[in-house]
């Protein structure tokens, strides 16, 4: 089976000759940010290597969530939740967003006490999330049977559609002017006096005053051609998708077994709630000290083993011009193999404990790649400061698994860096040089479980 197909967009016949601000990188980043530009009067040029929301931004949970947040990314989280509200009717379009409600579940009394504290740090937001007792939290989901204590429930928590929101953002920046290029691959940059002054395509050149970096698991490898340093890996996550279930819940649902959310469509994205899968690169090697301390708090949520990806990743070159043929060229989209046998066993524990999935089938299983950065945290930054860096060149990556419900208050605040503009929260903790000045690098524990 492929991968989720987003909804087309379609491209604009011709490059540019000029634009304010080229964005590389057709993602919910990427094209929020996009957004947020062409709203404010700039011409914007989109390139997208493959297809717009082809890779994670089609391929995530669609979770929108504001707990199990790092307090570093709440502030901004907060504000991305308040666009999403209003992007349906700002754009003209769907992006299926829903305040739906998230039920986290707690297997046992450690876990119960951990959401406790999850509820103490939302009330700082005033987000009246609650903890309910065992029967008050199946209650809400009739019929099921799984072993837990107790659940945080928070009403503010929502969904949104995966395969409509990139593409339905992009179309708006279209009609506000800027243009959106598929199949067109940035090769390298163009500088004048020390900053950015354009781009190369594969299909020309754009003249440009700035540049986004929002490539996704792509980003370390553009940048690296660059002689910029972003610490970045990835890692697998599988996903599979229903048919439609008459009397599925609504609310959003995570137990230990699995997590799932209701469709636009009546069916359910459902995914493994334990392990990540990582599959060791030449990458993981070069990067091994800045990752020390995610793996020592995560070794227990990943999966680790050695496969095509570390063969891959020896074949791929690091290093090319204007005029060669890029590893953007040769590798579209990235449409990774799903892990069938683990994805068919959570989705048969899930049809034993709820019998509303009883007669539910497999309608498509996929997987995708999930950029990370040692403190889990994104990227939202310029690159002065940094090696390589200059004015004009900005970076919006790395969101470990919490960008689809970042996209819209990262694109706020890249376009607000971008611009020179005050920014909508403190930049200060995604910013690129925090990895090259010194300071201490660690993810939250357990992040990456959540």
């Amino acid at each position: 089976m492929p991968g989720p197909r987003p909804e087309p967009v379609e491209s604009d016949s011709q490059l540019p000759a000029r634009a304010d601000v080229v964005i590389i990188g057709g993602g919910i980043a990427g094209v929020s940010t996009a957004l947020e530009l062409a709203d404010r009067g700039l011409k914007v040029a989109i390139c997208e290597k493959g297809k717009i929301g082809a890779e994670q931004s089609s391929r995530n949970w669609g979770w929108v969530r504001l707990s199990h947040r790092d307090p570093r990314e709440m502030p901004l989280m907060v504000e991305s939740v308040r666009i999403w509200k209003g992007l349906e009717q700002r754009i003209s379009a769907r992006t299926g967003y829903d305040q739906c409600g998230v039920v986290f579940t707690s297997a046992d009394n450690t876990a119960l006490e951990e959401e406790r504290e999850w509820v103490d740090d939302l009330q700082e937001y005033q987000i009246p999330a609650k903890m309910l007792g065992r029967d008050e939290a199946l209650g809400r989901f009739p019929g099921l049977d799984i072993n837990i204590r107790g659940a945080m429930m928070n009403p503010h928590d929502g969904r949104a559609e995966p395969q409509l929101a990139a593409p339905a953002i992009a179309r708006a920046v279209q009609a506000l002017g800027g243009t959106v290029h598929q199949d067109c691959a940035v090769r390298v940059l163009e500088t004048a006096a020390g900053r950015v002054s354009g781009v190369v395509t594969e299909k020309g050149r754009i003249a440009c005053d700035a540049v986004l970096v929002a490539g996704g698991v792509w980003s370390r490898l553009f940048l690296d051609n660059m002689g910029i340093y972003l610490p970045q890996l990835r890692t697998k996550n599988t996903v599979m998708r229903t048919s439609p279930v008459p009397d599925g819940p609504q609310e959003t649902l995570k137990f230990k077994e699995f997590a799932m959310r209701r469709r636009a469509d009546g069916g359910y994205t459902i995914a493994s709630a334990a392990a990540s899968s990582y599959q060791l690169t030449p990458d993981s090697f070069r990067l091994m000290r800045a990752f020390l301390p995610t793996l020592r708090n995560e070794w227990r949520s990943l999966s680790l083993s050695i496969g095509p990806s570390f063969l891959e990743g020896l074949r791929t070159p690091r290093r090319w011009g204007p005029d060669d043929i890029t590893p953007f060229e040769t590798n579209r989209i990235l449409d990774p193999e799903p892990d069938t046998a683990m994805i068919d066993k959570v989705f048969a524990f899930v049809q034993s404990a709820y019998p509303a999935f009883r007669d539910a089938e497999i309608v498509q299983r996929w997987a995708g790649y999930i950029d990370v950065l040692p403190d889990v945290i994104p990227v939202i930054s310029g690159t002065e400061g940094v090696k390589g860096g200059m004015p004009g060149l900005f970076v919006s990556t790395g969101y470990s698994g919490h960008g689809f419900g970042l996209g819209p208050g990262a694109g706020r605040l890249g376009a607000d860096l971008i611009l020179g503009s005050t920014p909508i929260v403190d930049p200060k903790p995604f910013r690129l040089h925090r990895f090259t000045d010194g300071s201490k690098i660690a993810p939250m524990a357990g992040i990456l479980r959540r």
